[in-house]
Protein backbone atom coordinates (compact mmCIF):
# COMPACT_ATOMS: atom_id res chain seq x y z
CA UNK A 1 0.00 0.00 0.00
CA UNK A 2 1.41 3.38 -1.03
CA UNK A 3 0.54 7.02 -0.45
CA UNK A 4 -1.58 9.04 -2.81
CA UNK A 5 -0.73 12.31 -4.48
CA UNK A 6 -2.54 15.53 -5.39
CA UNK A 7 -6.19 15.68 -4.31
CA UNK A 8 -6.83 11.94 -4.06
CA UNK A 9 -7.18 10.47 -0.57
CA UNK A 10 -7.91 6.86 -1.61
CA UNK A 11 -7.00 5.40 -4.99
CA UNK A 12 -8.04 1.84 -5.89
CA UNK A 13 -6.83 0.27 -9.14
CA UNK A 14 -7.85 -3.11 -10.62
CA UNK A 15 -8.40 -4.51 -7.15
CA UNK A 16 -9.24 -8.18 -6.78
CA UNK A 17 -9.47 -10.67 -3.94
CA UNK A 18 -9.71 -14.40 -4.61
CA UNK A 19 -10.34 -17.09 -2.00
CA UNK A 20 -9.73 -20.82 -2.37
CA UNK A 21 -12.88 -22.77 -1.44
CA UNK A 22 -12.42 -26.40 -0.37
CA UNK A 23 -15.37 -28.79 -0.37
CA UNK A 24 -13.79 -31.10 2.20
CA UNK A 25 -11.14 -30.53 4.92
CA UNK A 26 -8.83 -33.16 3.40
CA UNK A 27 -8.78 -31.25 0.11
CA UNK A 28 -6.76 -28.53 1.78
CA UNK A 29 -4.06 -31.06 2.71
CA UNK A 30 -4.12 -32.55 -0.79
CA UNK A 31 -3.65 -29.10 -2.30
CA UNK A 32 -0.59 -28.43 -0.17
CA UNK A 33 1.12 -31.69 -1.18
CA UNK A 34 -0.10 -33.38 -4.37
CA UNK A 35 0.31 -30.63 -7.03
CA UNK A 36 3.96 -30.19 -6.04
CA UNK A 37 4.62 -33.94 -6.09
CA UNK A 38 2.94 -34.34 -9.48
CA UNK A 39 5.08 -31.58 -10.96
CA UNK A 40 8.22 -33.24 -9.61
CA UNK A 41 7.45 -36.39 -11.60
CA UNK A 42 6.55 -34.41 -14.70
CA UNK A 43 2.77 -34.66 -14.50
CA UNK A 44 0.18 -31.93 -14.64
CA UNK A 45 -0.78 -30.65 -11.22
CA UNK A 46 -4.41 -30.74 -10.12
CA UNK A 47 -6.22 -28.15 -8.02
CA UNK A 48 -8.45 -29.37 -5.20
CA UNK A 49 -10.23 -26.06 -4.66
CA UNK A 50 -12.66 -23.71 -6.37
CA UNK A 51 -11.87 -20.04 -6.86
CA UNK A 52 -14.21 -17.48 -5.34
CA UNK A 53 -13.58 -13.86 -6.30
CA UNK A 54 -14.91 -11.63 -3.51
CA UNK A 55 -13.75 -8.62 -5.55
CA UNK A 56 -12.75 -8.35 -9.18
CA UNK A 57 -11.29 -5.42 -11.15
CA UNK A 58 -12.51 -2.67 -8.80
CA UNK A 59 -11.17 0.83 -9.52
CA UNK A 60 -12.13 4.26 -8.17
CA UNK A 61 -10.75 7.48 -6.66
CA UNK A 62 -11.96 9.30 -3.56
CA UNK A 63 -10.88 12.90 -3.13
CA UNK A 64 -9.73 14.53 0.09
CA UNK A 65 -12.70 15.71 2.12
CA UNK A 66 -15.26 13.54 0.32
CA UNK A 67 -17.79 11.33 2.10
CA UNK A 68 -18.53 8.16 0.16
CA UNK A 69 -20.97 5.39 1.04
CA UNK A 70 -20.75 1.79 -0.16
CA UNK A 71 -23.99 -0.13 -0.71
CA UNK A 72 -24.67 -3.63 -1.95
CA UNK A 73 -26.38 -6.86 -1.09
CA UNK A 74 -24.90 -9.23 1.51
CA UNK A 75 -21.86 -10.94 0.03
CA UNK A 76 -21.18 -8.24 -2.54
CA UNK A 77 -17.63 -7.56 -1.26
CA UNK A 78 -18.16 -4.39 0.79
CA UNK A 79 -16.35 -5.49 3.95
CA UNK A 80 -13.59 -7.13 1.93
CA UNK A 81 -12.98 -3.85 0.12
CA UNK A 82 -12.73 -1.89 3.38
CA UNK A 83 -10.37 -4.43 4.94
CA UNK A 84 -8.02 -4.20 1.95
CA UNK A 85 -8.08 -0.39 2.06
CA UNK A 86 -7.27 -0.50 5.79
CA UNK A 87 -4.43 -2.93 5.21
CA UNK A 88 -5.83 -5.78 7.29
CA UNK A 89 -6.33 -7.94 4.20
CA UNK A 90 -3.95 -8.50 1.28
CA UNK A 91 -5.39 -8.23 -2.25
CA UNK A 92 -4.87 -10.97 -4.83
CA UNK A 93 -4.36 -8.37 -7.54
CA UNK A 94 -4.34 -4.62 -7.99
CA UNK A 95 -3.22 -1.91 -5.61
CA UNK A 96 -4.53 0.61 -3.08
CA UNK A 97 -3.01 4.01 -2.35
CA UNK A 98 -4.02 5.85 0.84
CA UNK A 99 -2.92 9.34 1.89
CA UNK A 100 -3.41 10.30 5.54
CA UNK A 101 -3.95 8.88 9.02
CA UNK A 102 -6.64 6.18 8.90
CA UNK A 103 -9.08 5.33 11.69
CA UNK A 104 -11.13 2.23 10.95
CA UNK A 105 -14.32 0.93 12.55
CA UNK A 106 -14.47 -2.54 11.03
CA UNK A 107 -15.46 -4.88 13.85
CA UNK A 108 -16.18 -2.72 16.87
CA UNK A 109 -14.51 -4.07 19.98
CA UNK A 110 -12.72 -6.86 18.12
CA UNK A 111 -9.32 -5.49 19.24
CA UNK A 112 -10.26 -5.23 22.92
CA UNK A 113 -8.66 -7.56 25.46
CA UNK A 114 -11.52 -8.85 27.68
CA UNK A 115 -9.19 -9.17 30.67
CA UNK A 116 -8.09 -5.52 30.47
CA UNK A 117 -10.14 -2.70 31.94
CA UNK A 118 -11.89 -0.18 29.75
CA UNK A 119 -9.19 2.37 30.59
CA UNK A 120 -6.41 -0.02 29.57
CA UNK A 121 -8.18 -0.86 26.32
CA UNK A 122 -8.62 2.82 25.49
CA UNK A 123 -4.85 3.35 25.74
CA UNK A 124 -4.16 0.14 23.83
CA UNK A 125 -6.51 0.87 20.94
CA UNK A 126 -5.74 4.57 20.67
CA UNK A 127 -2.04 3.68 20.56
CA UNK A 128 -2.68 1.24 17.72
CA UNK A 129 -4.50 4.02 15.87
CA UNK A 130 -1.40 6.21 16.11
CA UNK A 131 -1.84 8.42 19.20
CA UNK A 132 0.99 9.01 21.65
CA UNK A 133 0.56 8.56 25.41
CA UNK A 134 0.31 12.32 25.91
CA UNK A 135 -2.32 12.64 23.17
CA UNK A 136 -4.40 9.87 24.73
CA UNK A 137 -4.11 11.57 28.14
CA UNK A 138 -5.47 14.78 26.62
CA UNK A 139 -8.41 13.01 24.95
CA UNK A 140 -9.24 10.41 27.58
CA UNK A 141 -11.99 12.42 29.25
CA UNK A 142 -13.63 13.15 25.88
CA UNK A 143 -13.52 9.44 25.01
CA UNK A 144 -15.07 8.29 28.28
CA UNK A 145 -17.70 11.03 28.18
CA UNK A 146 -18.70 10.02 24.65
CA UNK A 147 -18.79 6.29 25.50
CA UNK A 148 -20.89 6.93 28.63
CA UNK A 149 -19.81 3.78 30.47
CA UNK A 150 -19.49 5.53 33.84
CA UNK A 151 -17.52 3.78 36.57
CA UNK A 152 -17.23 0.68 34.39
CA UNK A 153 -14.24 2.34 32.71
CA UNK A 154 -12.05 0.71 35.40
CA UNK A 155 -13.72 -2.68 35.18
CA UNK A 156 -12.62 -5.54 32.87
CA UNK A 157 -14.19 -5.48 29.43
CA UNK A 158 -15.55 -8.99 30.02
CA UNK A 159 -18.02 -7.45 32.52
CA UNK A 160 -19.41 -5.03 29.88
CA UNK A 161 -22.60 -5.48 27.95
CA UNK A 162 -22.20 -5.73 24.18
CA UNK A 163 -23.60 -2.20 23.85
CA UNK A 164 -21.00 -0.78 26.24
CA UNK A 165 -18.18 -2.45 24.31
CA UNK A 166 -19.45 -1.01 21.04
CA UNK A 167 -19.82 2.49 22.50
CA UNK A 168 -16.30 2.48 23.92
CA UNK A 169 -14.77 1.20 20.66
CA UNK A 170 -16.63 3.85 18.64
CA UNK A 171 -15.60 6.57 21.08
CA UNK A 172 -11.92 5.66 20.74
CA UNK A 173 -11.93 5.52 16.95
CA UNK A 174 -13.64 8.84 16.32
CA UNK A 175 -11.55 10.78 18.84
CA UNK A 176 -8.21 10.26 17.11
CA UNK A 177 -8.82 13.11 14.61
CA UNK A 178 -8.44 10.88 11.54
CA UNK A 179 -7.67 12.23 8.10
CA UNK A 180 -9.50 9.19 6.69
CA UNK A 181 -12.34 7.53 8.62
CA UNK A 182 -13.47 4.09 7.45
CA UNK A 183 -16.63 2.59 8.93
CA UNK A 184 -18.11 -0.84 8.29
CA UNK A 185 -21.81 -0.91 9.24
CA UNK A 186 -21.21 0.75 12.62
CA UNK A 187 -23.62 3.69 12.34
CA UNK A 188 -26.52 1.72 13.81
CA UNK A 189 -24.91 0.97 17.17
CA UNK A 190 -26.48 1.86 20.51
CA UNK A 191 -29.76 3.58 21.25
CA UNK A 192 -31.19 6.64 19.48
CA UNK A 193 -29.38 9.11 21.76
CA UNK A 194 -26.01 7.47 21.17
CA UNK A 195 -26.65 7.22 17.42
CA UNK A 196 -27.30 10.95 17.32
CA UNK A 197 -24.00 11.54 19.13
CA UNK A 198 -22.25 9.37 16.53
CA UNK A 199 -23.78 11.23 13.60
CA UNK A 200 -23.00 14.58 15.20
CA UNK A 201 -19.36 13.59 15.69
CA UNK A 202 -19.12 12.32 12.12
CA UNK A 203 -20.52 15.63 10.92
CA UNK A 204 -17.74 17.37 12.88
CA UNK A 205 -15.15 15.09 11.27
CA UNK A 206 -16.57 15.92 7.84
CA UNK A 207 -16.46 19.63 8.60
CA UNK A 208 -12.78 19.32 9.54
CA UNK A 209 -12.03 18.18 5.99
CA UNK A 210 -11.55 14.48 6.67
CA UNK A 211 -12.36 11.80 4.09
CA UNK A 212 -15.05 9.32 5.15
CA UNK A 213 -15.74 5.95 3.56
CA UNK A 214 -18.42 3.75 5.06
CA UNK A 215 -20.65 0.75 4.42
CA UNK A 216 -24.32 0.97 5.26
CA UNK A 217 -27.50 -0.92 4.47
CA UNK A 218 -29.46 2.26 5.17
CA UNK A 219 -30.07 4.05 1.89
CA UNK A 220 -31.38 7.12 3.71
CA UNK A 221 -28.12 7.42 5.69
CA UNK A 222 -26.02 7.21 2.52
CA UNK A 223 -28.14 9.84 0.79
CA UNK A 224 -28.08 12.13 3.81
CA UNK A 225 -24.34 11.94 4.53
CA UNK A 226 -22.56 11.23 1.26
CA UNK A 227 -21.17 13.17 -1.68
CA UNK A 228 -20.94 9.96 -3.74
CA UNK A 229 -22.05 6.35 -3.42
CA UNK A 230 -20.51 3.10 -4.67
CA UNK A 231 -22.69 0.13 -5.66
CA UNK A 232 -21.05 -3.30 -5.42
CA UNK A 233 -22.68 -6.55 -6.50
CA UNK A 234 -21.05 -9.98 -6.63
CA UNK A 235 -17.64 -8.37 -6.18
CA UNK A 236 -18.06 -6.03 -9.13
CA UNK A 237 -18.30 -2.23 -9.01
CA UNK A 238 -21.52 -1.46 -10.87
CA UNK A 239 -21.63 2.28 -10.27
CA UNK A 240 -20.04 5.21 -8.49
CA UNK A 241 -22.14 8.34 -8.64
CA UNK A 242 -24.85 10.50 -7.07
CA UNK A 243 -26.13 8.86 -3.85
CA UNK A 244 -29.81 9.17 -4.72
CA UNK A 245 -29.56 7.35 -8.05
CA UNK A 246 -27.03 4.80 -6.80
CA UNK A 247 -29.11 3.89 -3.74
CA UNK A 248 -32.18 3.59 -5.95
CA UNK A 249 -30.43 1.07 -8.18
CA UNK A 250 -29.16 -0.82 -5.13
CA UNK A 251 -32.70 -1.10 -3.78
CA UNK A 252 -33.93 -2.30 -7.13
CA UNK A 253 -31.33 -5.10 -7.05
CA UNK A 254 -32.09 -5.86 -3.40
CA UNK A 255 -35.80 -6.48 -3.96
CA UNK A 256 -35.51 -8.19 -7.35
CA UNK A 257 -36.17 -11.89 -7.77
CA UNK A 258 -32.92 -13.91 -7.98
CA UNK A 259 -33.46 -14.84 -11.64
CA UNK A 260 -33.89 -11.16 -12.57
CA UNK A 261 -30.73 -9.77 -10.94
CA UNK A 262 -28.36 -10.58 -13.80
CA UNK A 263 -30.63 -8.68 -16.20
CA UNK A 264 -30.80 -5.68 -13.85
CA UNK A 265 -27.00 -5.68 -13.43
CA UNK A 266 -26.58 -5.64 -17.21
CA UNK A 267 -29.08 -2.78 -17.51
CA UNK A 268 -27.21 -0.72 -14.90
CA UNK A 269 -23.86 -1.29 -16.59
CA UNK A 270 -25.31 -0.51 -20.03
CA UNK A 271 -26.96 2.69 -18.83
CA UNK A 272 -23.74 3.91 -17.22
CA UNK A 273 -21.73 3.09 -20.36
CA UNK A 274 -24.13 5.08 -22.56
CA UNK A 275 -23.63 8.86 -22.92
CA UNK A 276 -25.81 10.73 -20.44
CA UNK A 277 -28.68 12.84 -21.71
CA UNK A 278 -29.09 16.43 -20.55
CA UNK A 279 -31.75 16.87 -17.90
CA UNK A 280 -33.81 19.83 -16.91
CA UNK A 281 -32.52 22.04 -14.11
CA UNK A 282 -35.12 21.35 -11.45
CA UNK A 283 -33.57 23.93 -9.14
CA UNK A 284 -34.37 26.80 -11.50
CA UNK A 285 -37.25 29.01 -10.32
CA UNK A 286 -40.55 28.85 -12.15
CA UNK A 287 -41.22 32.01 -14.13
CA UNK A 288 -44.74 33.26 -13.51
CA UNK A 289 -46.69 36.42 -13.98
CA UNK A 290 -46.68 39.04 -11.27
CA UNK A 291 -49.84 39.95 -9.44
CA UNK A 292 -50.77 43.65 -9.18
CA UNK A 293 -48.45 45.47 -6.82
CA UNK A 294 -45.46 43.30 -7.74
CA UNK A 295 -46.34 40.42 -5.43
CA UNK A 296 -45.58 37.06 -7.03
CA UNK A 297 -48.62 34.87 -7.56
CA UNK A 298 -48.85 31.41 -6.03
CA UNK A 299 -51.50 29.77 -8.18
CA UNK A 300 -51.67 25.98 -8.45
CA UNK A 301 -51.04 24.69 -11.95
CA UNK A 302 -49.78 21.79 -14.03
CA UNK A 303 -46.45 22.06 -15.86
CA UNK A 304 -46.11 19.21 -18.43
CA UNK A 305 -42.32 19.69 -18.57
CA UNK A 306 -41.98 19.00 -14.84
CA UNK A 307 -41.52 15.24 -15.09
CA UNK A 308 -38.83 13.12 -13.38
CA UNK A 309 -35.99 11.67 -15.41
CA UNK A 310 -34.66 9.67 -12.45
CA UNK A 311 -37.51 7.15 -12.11
CA UNK A 312 -36.36 3.70 -11.01
CA UNK A 313 -38.75 0.76 -11.42
CA UNK A 314 -38.61 -2.40 -9.35
CA UNK A 315 -39.40 -5.63 -11.14
CA UNK A 316 -43.16 -6.27 -10.74
CA UNK A 317 -44.15 -9.43 -8.88
CA UNK A 318 -47.65 -9.94 -10.18
CA UNK A 319 -48.60 -6.32 -9.50
CA UNK A 320 -48.06 -3.09 -11.44
CA UNK A 321 -48.34 0.59 -10.45
CA UNK A 322 -49.38 3.13 -13.10
CA UNK A 323 -50.76 6.65 -13.59
CA UNK A 324 -49.15 8.30 -10.56
CA UNK A 325 -50.02 11.97 -10.16
CA UNK A 326 -50.68 14.80 -7.68
CA UNK A 327 -54.15 16.35 -7.65
CA UNK A 328 -56.09 19.03 -5.82
CA UNK A 329 -58.90 18.02 -3.47
CA UNK A 330 -61.27 18.91 -6.36
CA UNK A 331 -59.52 16.33 -8.57
CA UNK A 332 -57.50 18.61 -10.90
CA UNK A 333 -54.06 17.30 -11.83
CA UNK A 334 -51.24 19.67 -10.77
CA UNK A 335 -47.52 19.67 -9.98
CA UNK A 336 -47.09 23.30 -8.87
CA UNK A 337 -48.28 23.34 -5.27
CA UNK A 338 -48.96 26.06 -2.73
CA UNK A 339 -47.61 25.71 0.77
CA UNK A 340 -50.34 25.17 3.35
CA UNK A 341 -52.87 23.66 0.92
CA UNK A 342 -54.17 20.08 0.82
CA UNK A 343 -53.62 17.58 -2.00
CA UNK A 344 -53.90 13.96 -3.08
CA UNK A 345 -51.15 11.68 -4.35
CA UNK A 346 -52.88 9.09 -6.52
CA UNK A 347 -51.89 6.00 -8.45
CA UNK A 348 -53.57 2.89 -9.85
CA UNK A 349 -52.52 -0.66 -8.98
CA UNK A 350 -53.41 -3.64 -11.18
CA UNK A 351 -53.11 -7.17 -9.76
CA UNK A 352 -52.18 -9.86 -12.28
CA UNK A 353 -51.81 -12.47 -9.55
CA UNK A 354 -53.72 -12.98 -6.29
CA UNK A 355 -52.08 -11.47 -3.20
CA UNK A 356 -52.67 -11.37 0.55
CA UNK A 357 -51.91 -8.87 3.32
CA UNK A 358 -51.73 -6.03 0.82
CA UNK A 359 -50.61 -2.53 1.83
CA UNK A 360 -49.93 0.58 -0.22
CA UNK A 361 -47.42 3.31 0.50
CA UNK A 362 -45.99 6.67 -0.51
CA UNK A 363 -42.90 8.71 0.34
CA UNK A 364 -41.82 12.31 -0.27
CA UNK A 365 -38.12 13.10 -0.80
CA UNK A 366 -35.92 16.08 -1.54
CA UNK A 367 -33.87 16.49 -4.73
CA UNK A 368 -30.92 14.95 -2.84
CA UNK A 369 -33.07 11.95 -1.93
CA UNK A 370 -33.48 12.74 1.77
CA UNK A 371 -36.69 11.13 3.01
CA UNK A 372 -39.05 13.74 4.47
CA UNK A 373 -42.04 11.59 5.28
CA UNK A 374 -44.69 9.28 3.94
CA UNK A 375 -47.44 6.89 4.89
CA UNK A 376 -48.80 3.39 4.41
CA UNK A 377 -52.43 2.37 4.03
CA UNK A 378 -52.21 0.24 7.18
CA UNK A 379 -49.83 0.12 10.11
CA UNK A 380 -49.08 -3.63 9.93
CA UNK A 381 -49.96 -6.88 8.15
CA UNK A 382 -52.81 -7.50 10.57
CA UNK A 383 -54.63 -4.40 9.34
CA UNK A 384 -53.80 -4.96 5.66
CA UNK A 385 -56.23 -6.03 2.95
CA UNK A 386 -56.54 -9.80 3.58
CA UNK A 387 -56.93 -10.90 -0.04
CA UNK A 388 -56.89 -9.33 -3.50
CA UNK A 389 -57.85 -11.48 -6.48
CA UNK A 390 -56.14 -11.43 -9.88
CA UNK A 391 -57.64 -8.85 -12.23
CA UNK A 392 -58.48 -6.38 -9.45
CA UNK A 393 -57.52 -2.71 -9.88
CA UNK A 394 -57.18 -0.39 -6.90
CA UNK A 395 -57.16 3.40 -7.13
CA UNK A 396 -54.94 4.50 -4.24
CA UNK A 397 -55.19 8.06 -2.88
CA UNK A 398 -53.04 9.54 -0.13
CA UNK A 399 -54.33 12.83 1.28
CA UNK A 400 -51.60 15.16 2.52
CA UNK A 401 -51.14 18.73 3.64
CA UNK A 402 -48.26 20.52 1.92
CA UNK A 403 -46.06 21.59 4.83
CA UNK A 404 -43.00 22.09 2.67
CA UNK A 405 -41.02 25.17 1.81
CA UNK A 406 -40.51 26.27 -1.82
CA UNK A 407 -38.48 23.78 -3.83
CA UNK A 408 -38.60 20.58 -5.86
CA UNK A 409 -39.73 17.29 -4.32
CA UNK A 410 -40.11 13.69 -5.52
CA UNK A 411 -42.60 10.92 -4.73
CA UNK A 412 -42.26 7.14 -4.37
CA UNK A 413 -45.12 4.67 -4.70
CA UNK A 414 -45.11 1.08 -3.47
CA UNK A 415 -47.21 -2.02 -2.87
CA UNK A 416 -46.36 -4.52 -0.13
CA UNK A 417 -47.91 -7.95 0.09
CA UNK A 418 -47.56 -11.71 -0.08
CA UNK A 419 -47.91 -13.87 -3.18
CA UNK A 420 -47.13 -17.46 -4.06
CA UNK A 421 -43.59 -16.27 -4.86
CA UNK A 422 -42.62 -15.93 -1.20
CA UNK A 423 -42.92 -13.88 2.03
CA UNK A 424 -44.01 -10.25 2.33
CA UNK A 425 -42.06 -8.00 0.02
CA UNK A 426 -42.52 -5.11 -2.39
CA UNK A 427 -44.80 -6.48 -5.10
CA UNK A 428 -44.01 -3.36 -7.09
CA UNK A 429 -42.25 -0.10 -6.29
CA UNK A 430 -41.48 3.03 -8.26
CA UNK A 431 -38.87 5.52 -7.04
CA UNK A 432 -39.22 9.14 -8.23
CA UNK A 433 -42.42 8.22 -10.06
CA UNK A 434 -43.67 11.82 -9.77
CA UNK A 435 -42.32 15.21 -8.85
CA UNK A 436 -43.78 18.54 -7.81
CA UNK A 437 -42.71 22.06 -7.08
CA UNK A 438 -43.80 24.09 -4.06
CA UNK A 439 -44.14 27.63 -5.34
CA UNK A 440 -42.07 30.46 -3.85
CA UNK A 441 -43.69 33.13 -1.72
CA UNK A 442 -42.86 36.80 -1.54
CA UNK A 443 -40.48 37.79 1.28
CA UNK A 444 -40.39 34.25 2.63
CA UNK A 445 -38.08 33.86 5.66
CA UNK A 446 -38.54 30.10 6.16
CA UNK A 447 -35.49 27.85 5.79
CA UNK A 448 -34.97 24.14 5.17
CA UNK A 449 -37.37 21.80 3.35
CA UNK A 450 -40.05 21.46 6.05
CA UNK A 451 -42.26 24.40 6.98
CA UNK A 452 -42.68 25.26 10.65
CA UNK A 453 -45.17 27.96 11.55
CA UNK A 454 -42.96 30.38 13.42
CA UNK A 455 -41.88 34.00 13.30
CA UNK A 456 -39.19 36.18 14.82
CA UNK A 457 -39.95 38.97 17.30
CA UNK A 458 -37.11 41.36 18.11
CA UNK A 459 -36.88 43.81 20.99
CA UNK A 460 -33.79 45.78 21.99
CA UNK A 461 -32.58 45.36 25.56
CA UNK A 462 -29.51 46.53 27.46
CA UNK A 463 -29.23 43.58 29.85
CA UNK A 464 -30.81 40.28 30.80
CA UNK A 465 -32.30 39.84 34.30
CA UNK A 466 -29.98 37.54 36.25
CA UNK A 467 -32.70 35.13 37.39
CA UNK A 468 -35.31 35.48 34.67
CA UNK A 469 -33.45 34.57 31.48
CA UNK A 470 -34.60 35.99 28.16
CA UNK A 471 -37.26 38.71 28.61
CA UNK A 472 -40.72 37.89 27.33
CA UNK A 473 -41.59 40.12 24.35
CA UNK A 474 -44.47 38.07 23.11
CA UNK A 475 -42.33 35.13 21.96
CA UNK A 476 -44.59 32.61 23.65
CA UNK A 477 -47.49 33.57 21.41
CA UNK A 478 -46.12 34.81 18.10
CA UNK A 479 -48.56 36.18 15.54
Amino acid sequence: MTSTTNDVAIRVRDLGKCYQIYDQPQDRLKQSLLPRLLRLIGKQGKDFYREFWALRDVSFDIGHGETVGIVGRNGSGKSTLLQIICGTLTPTQGEVQVGGRVAALLELGAGFNPEFTGRENVYLNAGVLGLSRDEIDQRFDAITEFADVGQFIDQPIKTYSSGMVVRLAFAVAINVDPEILIIDEALSVGDERFQRKCFSRIEDIRASGATILFVSHSGATVIDLCDQAILLDDGTLLEMGAPKQTVGRYQRLLYAAPHQRAKIRDEILAKLAAPSEPTADVSAPLLRKQEPGGVEGTTESFDPSLTPSSTIKYEPKGVEIADALVATTAGARINNLVRGSDYYFRYNVRFFEPATNVRFGMLIKTVAGVELGGATSSANMGAAIPFVSAGTVYCVSFYFSCSLNPGIYFLNAGVLGVTSRGPETFLHRLLDVAMFRVLPEAEDTATGPVYFKCSAHLAPTTSLPANQGIPDHGLANPH
